[in-house]
């Protein structure tokens, strides 16, 4: 097996006994390596970052390094003070010395320190858990506000530039496959007609900036509530795990990937899309959470856009995999044919709910 061959490069004490799937990404493959001495037992991350999704995984680590020392050593600084334990993963390098591995294929493998005694969760549980997201992501925004955006690289260009996805699902629609792949399903011709509908909706996040109103800051880039890793013992948050798509960014980038995760009670896997909602109550908590560590750095102008990201990143999420599903699953990885269309239409759905909502969203994000 290539994960136990690569796992073994890395510079950990004892002998490999056991490598497992672990986790439920949607893009990269992770496993769980087990090391054991006589006397204890040590448990790494080991994943494939994949260049047919990663063009330059090189950046990736190099972020990665950039960022866990920057919060380290802020963490370590600010430990005596803080109200909990704040971890964040640390890269492990290999024998020689290197922060990643090369396979054959040109794909990159990294080892990372696991978060013991902690787990994350696909959807939320409770209002409790929501808080904790939010205290998570507004904690990561507070370490990294002056971390410069220009010290990292481009992971992914253009992620998160909605105008592209849009771009890229019309793409797949003028080919034969795409137009086949729509015309085949009643509900692939009722998702194209509801982006079109918002079609002139999509740029408002990339006009703000254009305008100046916003700027780009170090982000996370995928925020879900599936990162956010609670500790076992205290019920708190104690780290954002996944730094793929670290990089420059808007918060507005996080902050909706964010609430259209902890939001949905459903999931992004929803059986019913009738039990698909973006709750108040969840989103109050989360809210909430978010303020108490990020007050500090978000601009009057930062907030005048917090509505329009909460509508957009679901809008968005749902295009990415409405385009994939149109290409023919060529990015997200699928359980089933037609899963990235369920996908979308579960986002679709959210977004619906969120402009039904929005006095009321507006009203908690204190707007007049």
């Amino acid at each position: 097996m290539r994960a136990a061959l690569i796992a073994r490069q890395f510079d950990v004490q004892g002998r490999l006994v056991a490598v497992e799937p672990h986790g439920s990404g949607n893009v990269n493959d992770t496993y769980l390596a087990i090391f054991r001495t006589t006397f204890s037992e040590q448990r790494i991350i080991v994943q494939r970052v994949r260049k047919s999704v990663f063009p330059h995984p090189e950046v990736i680590m190099q972020n990665m390094r950039v960022l866990t020392d920057h919060c380290h050593a802020k963490l370590e600084a600010e430990a005596e003070g803080a109200d909990r334990i704040w971890q964040l993963p640390k890269i492990i390098q290999t024998k020689n010395g290197e922060d990643w591995v090369t396979d054959p294929d040109g794909d990159l493998w990294r080892a990372i320190s696991q978060i013991a005694s902690a787990h994350a969760y696909e959807k939320v549980r409770h209002p409790e858990h929501a808080h904790e997201a939010g205290c998570v992501l507004g904690h990561f925004h507070r370490m990294v506000s002056n971390l410069p955006a220009d010290r990292l690289g481009y992971a992914l260009p253009g992620f998160h530039v909605t105008p592209g996805y849009l771009a890229k699902m019309d793409a797949a629609l003028a080919t034969a496959g795409g137009q086949e792949r729509l015309h085949a399903s009643v509900e692939a011709k009722r998702a194209a007609r509801f982006v079109e509908a918002r079609r002139a909706r999509c740029a408002v996040l990339e006009d703000a900036r254009a305008r100046g109103e916003l700027s780009l800051r170090t982000t996370h880039g995928d925020p879900k509530v599936g990162n956010i890793m609670i500790d076992e013992a205290t019920g708190r948050g104690t780290c954002i795990v996944d730094l793929d798509t670290v990089q420059p960014g808007l918060v507005h980038h996080d902050i909706g990937d964010a609430t259209r995760s902890v939001c949905n009670p459903a999931g992004e896997d929803a059986p019913e899309l009738g039990s698909v909602v973006f709750d108040l109550d969840l989103f109050t908590m989360f809210y909430r959470g978010y303020q108490a560590y990020a007050r500090d750095f978000l601009t009057a102008a930062d907030h005048r856009h917090l509505f329009g990201c909460i509508h957009l990143i679901p809008l968005e999420l749902g295009i990415r995999f409405l385009a994939d599903h149109l290409a023919g699953d060529a990015y997200f990885k699928v359980r089933y044919p037609g899963h990235n269309l369920r996908r979308a239409l579960v986002q679709f759905k959210l977004a619906e709910s969120i402009e039904a909502r929005e006095p009321a969203i507006r009203k908690i994000l204190g707007e007049t």
